[in-house]
């Protein structure tokens, strides 16, 4: 079937709801770490997802054990580290530093497959880094750690990128499922041997906290990646994927205006630069880079 030679008005606000849910998805879990440890978050995100998507969509044997690599990957180092880093910096700022995570794998598919970089895609990795540079010097950042967890779990992303490469064809709730649901035990086990207090986090949890542990499973996991796949069926990922360009403005306006998080010259700047950065990796003209299903990272 031939795809459409544009997007449709619905499919236009089906694509910027979706990213704006990505990037409404860093205050969601800003708000519910108030109360829970990171690492459990993560493990009721992908618990609650293994249970709606595992039993209905299977991949085949052979690609299990990457799927288990996948969950190591994506489950641990990618949502991990970044629910740990959220824990300890702005949400805006992360929603920017996240980011990171294309220029890593423009790095690793040049170093992995021999795609071509060329002059100005070198010039917007240098740009995007500059970027999150800036924003390490950000004076609300009280220490460097969570901001490093964040960097890492961007670089995580951006490895899982070689692994669904070589994984082949999946079906993506499968790989979404299964994925969950073998990072689930692995995150459960990290988060009772480096967290405590899980039953008294639980019972501290009010309706705010529930509500953004609701939003970024039904929110940014399973409305959200339902209608991205939909449009990414349909369409060349490169018609797509500029749109994800937003997700770290949202992410810094809702950090703003929602949290009530200071707007510095840091956030402005570095965050400009990284988006511009990026924007030049994924735009220009060349051969492009591997986009997996899981399209937005941090998300």
């Amino acid at each position: 079937m031939t795809a459409p030679s544009r997007l449709t008005p619905l499919e236009w606000a089906s694509a910027t709801l979706v990213v704006t849910i990505w990037g409404l998805n860093f205050v969601a879990v800003k708000t519910a770490l108030a109360t829970l440890p990171p690492f459990m978050l993560t493990t009721l995100r992908f618990a609650c997802t293994a249970c709606v998507l595992a039993p209905f969509f299977r991949p085949t044997r052979a690609q299990l054990p990457g799927i288990a690599l996948l969950a190591l990957l994506l489950g641990v180092g990618h949502f991990g580290l970044m629910f740990f880093g959220v824990a300890g910096m702005d949400a805006a700022t992360a929603a920017i530093v996240i980011e990171l995570s294309i220029p890593f794998s423009a790095i690793l598919a040049w170093a992995f497959f021999g795609e071509v970089l060329g002059v100005w895609r070198s010039l917007g990795l240098m740009v995007s880094f500059a970027g999150v540079a800036l924003l390490a010097g950000e004076p609300h950042l009280p220490r460097l750690t969570p901001f490093v967890a964040v960097v890492a779990s961007g670089f995580a992303w951006a490895l899982a990128n070689v692994v669904i490469k070589r994984l082949g064809p999946v079906n993506p709730l499968a790989l979404n499922g299964w994925m969950a649901m073998l990072a689930a035990p692995m995150l459960l086990g990290l988060s009772l041997a480096t967290e405590s207090g899980h039953a008294e986090a639980l019972a501290a949890t009010g309706l705010k906290g529930w509500a953004g542990v609701a939003y970024t499973i039904i929110g940014s996991t399973l409305i959200a990646y339902t209608l991205w796949y939909r449009l990414i069926a349909r369409h060349p990922m490169n018609r797509v994927v500029p749109f994800t360009l937003l997700g770290p403005v949202v992410g810094l306006a809702g950090g703003v205006l929602l949290l009530g998080e200071p707007l510095t010259w840091h956030k402005l700047v570095g965050g400009a630069l990284t988006v511009l950065g990026v924007a030049v990796v994924e735009l220009l003209p060349g051969r492009a880079i591997h986009r997996p299903d899981e399209p937005e990272p941090g998300t």
